[in-house]
């Protein structure tokens, strides 16, 4: 880990259906030094999703080769024989853009990254009321098959428990609120 040397790092988690990705993606327009850090995943690409962009789409041999090879920040086995991870080479990639890396990851992979970075990373929890709310997003999203998402449902009570780790929870039932929420610690956590 020594050679991971950046002065600032922002983390985003929260279970499926709680607003993580709108949230980072709101917060990338706001004129802040961020970038988006593009985590590793040994699953397939959904129809909108692209390769570079919204993660780095790896075959699950080529992912454990690259564990092996220490290639990884950190990686997490989110779902059983789906993998995601933080490849060093992505946080190589921003810092020489001289931007501040932001992480959209699951709740365990943005919690084993904050014991990593320590102080240095702003850690935040995203959630929602309830259970019930995750339920609507995930079928309104209409991205995943009943079966994933029950799956995810069921995986989110489990992931609320680990909120009170993170150094911030921001409730997400308000959209706009939820943005100024952020925008004011982000902002907090920079100044500092």
């Amino acid at each position: 880990m020594s050679s991971i040397n950046y002065p600032k790092y922002i983390i985003f988690s929260a279970p499926s259906g709680s607003g993580k990705t709108t949230l980072v993606q709101e917060m990338m327009k706001q004129g802040l030094p961020l970038e988006f850090s593009v985590s590793a995943t040994c699953r397939s690409a959904r129809a909108n999703e692209i390769h570079g962009k919204d993660y780095y789409f790896i075959t699950p041999e080529e992912f454990d080769i690259r564990i092996a090879a220490g290639e990884f920040v950190e990686w997490e086995e989110v779902y059983k024989g789906v993998k995601y991870g933080t490849l060093k080479a992505e946080l190589d990639r921003i810092s020489k853009n001289g931007r501040i890396p932001v992480f959209d990851l699951d709740v365990i992979g943005g919690l084993n990254l904050k014991k990593i970075l320590g102080k240095a990373a702003l850690a935040i929890f995203m959630q929602v009321s309830g259970i019930e709310i995750l339920r609507k997003r995930l079928i309104n999203r209409g991205t995943d098959s009943i079966e994933s998402i029950e799956k995810r449902i069921d995986k989110a009570a489990y992931e609320m428990s680990f909120a009170p780790q993170f150094d911030v929870i921001i409730i997400n039932d308000h959209l706009p609120l939820a943005i100024q929420n952020t925008l004011e610690t982000i902002n907090h956590f920079i100044d500092e």
